[in-house]
């Protein structure tokens, strides 16, 4: 079945960054070379795209063609700079909502939670740039189409961002099993942004350290955490729900 999102050959792939496409992940085979790999690794340098080397089996495992030794999948959304996103939010008079995912590589659990996000009113979801599901048409089915709503910003530094976040007045709240708090005990109203880590090995600790709540979904019987998407769900709905609260 053919990927539409996975576009190979060098010159295909060099025409398709200087088109202004966005690049989730870029694969060059290990030891290439000709006359246009220069010109491509300057665009890779120009537009900071994250780049891998690998054995030439594994492209010919991507590609059943001609990949000349370079593939990249493109994503199905334009990513948005964080500083437009807050702005924006604020100049509309709107109290900040963000999502950030923390090594989510589920495709299904991406969509699922941009579409919880989309319909709790969140304004973005920040996904790093390594290590975290691309944003591609599975996705965005997953989505119900929310992931063509609710904007997308790609991190270069997951740490950057959540500094910045909270140097623009956002509280940094992680949702965690390590958490001694839990959610509904916990004010959820005001400048927020939500962070929901991995499904295996949850919020990076690194992350946690620099919230300012880290608070649990409190469980019961024999299974130790919920699925990552389940749990957005729950979180993002009573942050409506403290809000609809707040308003009355």
């Amino acid at each position: 079945m053919k990927d539409n999102n996975l576009i190979y050959g060098i010159r295909p792939v060099i025409e398709a960054i200087k088109a202004g496409k966005e690049v989730d992940k870029l694969f060059l085979q290990t030891g290439l070379k000709g006359e246009l790999i220069p010109e491509l690794r300057s665009l890779i340098n120009e537009f900071k795209i994250p780049y891998q080397y690998v054995p030439p089996e594994k492209l010919n495992r991507m590609v059943r063609a001609n990949h000349q030794g370079v593939a990249c999948y493109i994503s199905e959304v334009t990513y948005q700079p964080i500083e437009t996103l807050l702005m924006s939010v604020y100049e509309k008079g709107e109290t900040p909502l963000f999502v950030i995912l923390d090594r989510i590589t589920d495709v299904r659990n991406m969509g699922a939670i941009a579409r919880s996000a989309a319909c709790a009113g969140a304004h973005a979801i920040i996904i790093p740039e390594r290590g975290g599901a691309p944003v591609n048409a599975d996705a965005v089915k997953t989505s119900a189409g929310a992931l063509n709503i609710i904007p997308v910003h790609k991190s270069h530094n997951l740490k950057t961002t959540i500094e910045y976040l909270k140097e623009s007045g956002l509280r940094i709240v992680s949702v965690s099993e390590k958490g001694t708090k839990d959610y509904f005990d916990t004010e959820l109203t005001g400048p927020l942004a939500l962070i929901l880590g991995s499904e295996e090995d949850g919020v990076s600790g690194e992350y946690i350290n620099r919230s300012d709540e880290v608070i649990r979904i409190p469980m019961q019987g024999d299974i130790a955490s919920l699925n990552v998407s389940v749990a957005a769900g729950i979180i993002l709905f009573d942050v409506v729900r403290q809000n609809i609260l707040v308003g009355r």
